[in-house]
């Protein structure tokens, strides 16, 4: 008979498999894979056939950190400074002011439709405001999209560098909301806390890191990847204690890393990428166990409406205002718009009020889990398609999205 231990590894790693065989039938079908993962944690859960109750918000988010944490540092890892210097600062004004106007429309449409108070619908607003890398770039190569490089590297750098603005404005905001009394020069004071140090902290860690791996003359090839773990996680925590953003500090230090070779790096690179993967399945089929479908379809509608909003306004109107001065294309800035899409970022972000007690912490849940997924589920498959309409399809790079 298994203890409960062994049953816990039996379901997990059936479940991981389960997922990873689907890879294929995304690819082939041209489903997102995001999805994929998961409706299997959907169906093995307690309104499922699977029939497995789990509804722990704190373990959702805890997971759902260190598993952002491993994301971010391998996105930033996989980003060529090369690439990303020519499009710094349209991926610094999409991941600023495009959240910001993002977050102010579905605020007040959100306010307008649902009955929440503004600074409610503005909560949503911000959760949903960060593209997600994982969903942009797991539906590019599953539909083999042929983007642009420079918009690549765009959505690259925006969907990596974005999620620290959302939670800085979630965070503000459950904070006006569980104490009304917070000024704005508190929350003035916060965002610019959040930023400087998640900045700093993010490229001195980076620099130590590349220095450190470089400096140890290890026969043990093994240790460098458990090294490099150890230092993410440390970068996180360290930032997050002294009042900054970890989330921005481990993409910059990802970043700073690639900027010159280090040892092992392609040994390193190929780890965190598989680290990436399992971190992302992991935490969509939790994320899937977590929502219960039953509550989705009160809020279908709601949640239908608000996601055509934020997708076909919501998003547009923020990619432009930010690229406003840009020299890029109004087609270019049309596919960025497009492309968008929502993930698991926004659904772990939305534990926050839940664990915060705001009043409308439930419904908030459940609507973002139904906005990401049709976000994914709408704007996914039709990017090849609307690539080709604004002319704007070209043969990839060998070994490119």
């Amino acid at each position: 008979m298994p203890t409960s231990i062994e049953l816990l590894f039996i379901l997990f790693s059936a479940l991981v498999i389960l997922s990873i065989l689907t890879i294929k039938l995304s690819i082939r079908f041209g489903i997102p894979s995001l999805v994929l993962f998961i409706a299997i944690g959907m169906l093995a859960g307690s309104d499922g056939p699977g029939g497995i109750y789990f509804d722990n918000p704190a373990l959702v988010q805890s997971l759902g950190v260190i598993a952002l944490v491993l994301i971010l540092f391998a996105g930033g890892l996989d980003t060529e400074w090369e690439g990303v210097r020519p499009v710094l600062w349209n991926g610094l004004a999409l991941s600023t002011i495009g959240v910001v106007v993002t977050a102010v429309l579905v605020g007040l449409f959100v306010s307008w439709l649902q009955g929440f108070s503004f600074l409610e619908g503005l909560l949503l607003g911000a959760i949903v405001s960060s593209t997600d890398a994982a969903a942009v770039f797991m539906v590019l190569r599953a539909r083999n999209a042929r983007l642009p490089r420079s918009l690549t590297q765009l959505l690259e750098l925006e969907s990596g560098s974005n999620d620290p603005m959302a939670v800085v404005l979630t965070v503000a905001l459950i904070q006006l909301l569980t104490n009304p009394a917070t000024s704005f020069w508190d929350l003035a004071g916060f965002f610019l806390m959040q930023m400087t140090v998640g900045a700093v902290l993010g490229i001195v860690m980076g620099e130590i890191m590349r220095r450190t791996l470089n400096a140890l003359k290890l026969e043990l090839e093994g240790i460098y990847p458990v090294l490099s773990v150890a230092f993410a996680l440390l970068t996180y925590g360290l930032t997050a204690e002294l009042q900054g953003s970890g989330f921005l500090a481990v993409y910059l230090a990802g970043l700073v890393m690639r900027r010159r070779p280090f040892t092992h790096q392609q040994n390193l690179l190929q780890f965190h990428d598989g680290l990436a993967w399992l971190m992302q399945i992991t935490m969509f089929l939790i994320l899937g166990l977590q929502v219960f479908p039953a509550r989705l379809a009160p809020i279908a509608g709601v949640g239908l409406l608000t996601a055509l909003f934020l997708i076909l306004i919501a998003r547009p109107i923020s990619v432009y205002a930010a690229l406003a001065l840009s020299r890029m294309s109004w087609r270019e800035q049309t596919l960025v718009a497009w492309v968008g899409l929502r993930g698991a970022v926004p659904i772990v972000l939305a534990t926050f009020p839940v664990l915060a007690g705001v009043k409308q912490a439930d419904t908030i849940f459940h609507l973002v889990f139904f906005i990401a997924l049709t976000s994914v589920l709408l704007q996914g498959p039709p990017i090849p398609l609307i690539t080709r309409m604004l002319k704007l399809d070209v043969l990839p790079e060998k070994g490119r999205v």
